[in-house]
Order: C-alpha cells, then structure tokens, then sequence
C-alpha cells in the first residue's frame, strides 16, 4: 500500500485534488490523469447525507479507484459514526483517514483506529470547530484538516476567517513539534484557487485540497499538468519569499 508522509523540505507543498468535482463516467482515467499531472494525493469527500445535506462516496469506489494509483488516498469522512466506515476505507486501500470531532463520542479511540488499519489519522475542524478539541490528541494526529467552507457540497467561496484560524493551528503544531512531538500536516479544504493559495500557504497550510480549480482547467489534452503546478508554484512563492 502506498505510504504518505508530512510535507519535507523537498516536498513542501502538496496538492490534494478532490474527486467530488470528477467527471464519474471516468473516474479511472481522471485519476490516472491526476498523477500524471504531478498530484501529491487523491482526496475523497464521503458524505453520507446525515452528517452533511449530501451524499458521495464509499468505500466500494475507493477500493476500485485504488488499482488506478499508486498516490495515497486521501480519506474525509463527513459522515456519522465514523467507526464502521473507517475500518471499511482502510480495507478499501485509503492510506489518511480523517474525520470530524463533532461526529464520535470517542475521537481519541477513533484515531486509535484508524492507526490500529496502518493508516496516518486526522482531525476536521469545521469553520466553528473551537481549537480546543485539539488539546489531548495532538500526540495521536498526523494531519489537521481545516474547512474553509461548510462541508457539504463542492464550488463553495472560501470563508476569509479560516486564514487567522489557520495561523492558530500552524502554532499549535509549531508549539508540538518543538517540545518534540513528530510533524502534523496541515491541509486546507474548501474554496481554494489559484488566487487565493498563496495566501493561505502563507498562514501556514502545506497540503491543498481543490476540485473545482483543478478539474474545471484541464490541458488541451484532458490532463491537469499545468493546473496542478500553477497551484503547487504559487504556493512556493511563500517559501521563496520568507
């Protein structure tokens, strides 16, 4: 199974394209063109129109995706429980699985869990998830997702409050780190554009969720080349920058 690691100093910044803005008649060949295009991750949004007002994916697509790539898979569940669909998307082939505190009465159990399936676990802070939920558990993350919308569909603005919010979880992992703690990544979903990355990479994300920006500009030739390194330079700008 592909592994995944926080981003490095070689690969800073990485690009996490969403597939709930994939053409679905051809989901293989997106994919595949995906990689081909230099995408870090395969993002899946799974809703299961309870938790969120919309419903997407399971398991089943994931574990056909899977033969597709050799990228890891990218794990969201907005979905509630949360304890059966992990264990099914870790048997699916996901290599990150995160969710949303909100969703469990047991998220320090459910992180457990998830590293128990050999996948790298996360929390979701959604736009008025207070920081606090963080406090026991840092030891137990390997990524930190923040929205910077409302789950729930795909296309949505970004929300402009996640950009402070974001500064505030970028310290907290700094903070961890320092004392010792191993790397958390920080990831960002919602609304992000080619106008807006390089601001939010400045407040501190370095992976990036997007799906309409990536697949409403494919190449002449059905690929994402040139959108998915447009995305990725603009976000290195900051750390050329700095």
């Amino acid at each position: 199974m592909p592994t995944s690691s926080p981003p490095s100093p070689t690969n800073p910044m990485r690009i996490a394209p969403s597939i709930l803005s994939a053409d679905f008649a051809r989901l293989g060949e997106e994919v595949r063109a995906l990689q081909a295009a230099g995408a870090d991750l395969l993002h899946f949004d799974v809703m299961d129109s309870h938790f969120v007002p919309n419903l997407t994916v399971g398991p089943m697509v994931c574990a056909a995706v899977r033969p597709h790539v050799t990228m890891p898979i990218d794990v969201h569940l907005m979905v509630s429980p949360v304890e059966r669909l992990i264990v099914d998307f870790a048997k699916a082939g996901a290599n990150i699985i995160t969710f949303h505190p909100e969703a469990t009465d047991h998220v320090d159990r459910n992180l457990a869990l998830i590293r128990e399936q050999g996948c790298q676990a996360g929390l979701v802070l959604n736009p008025a998830t207070p920081l606090h939920v963080l406090d026991h558990v840092m030891d137990r993350l390997d990524m930190i997702l923040l929205m910077s919308v409302n789950p729930g569909f795909g296309g949505q603005s970004f929300i402009p409050s996640a950009l402070p919010k974001l500064r505030l979880v970028r310290a907290r992992i700094d903070a961890h780190v320092a004392a010792g703690g191993a790397p958390i990544a920080l990831e960002i979903d919602g609304g992000v554009k080619v106008d807006n990355i390089a601001a939010i990479a400045q407040a501190g994300a370095d992976t990036f969720v997007a799906g309409s920006a990536v697949f409403g500009a494919p190449d002449a030739d059905g690929g994402y080349k040139t959108i998915v390194q447009t995305l990725r330079g603009h976000a290195q700008k900051t750390l050329r920058s700095e």
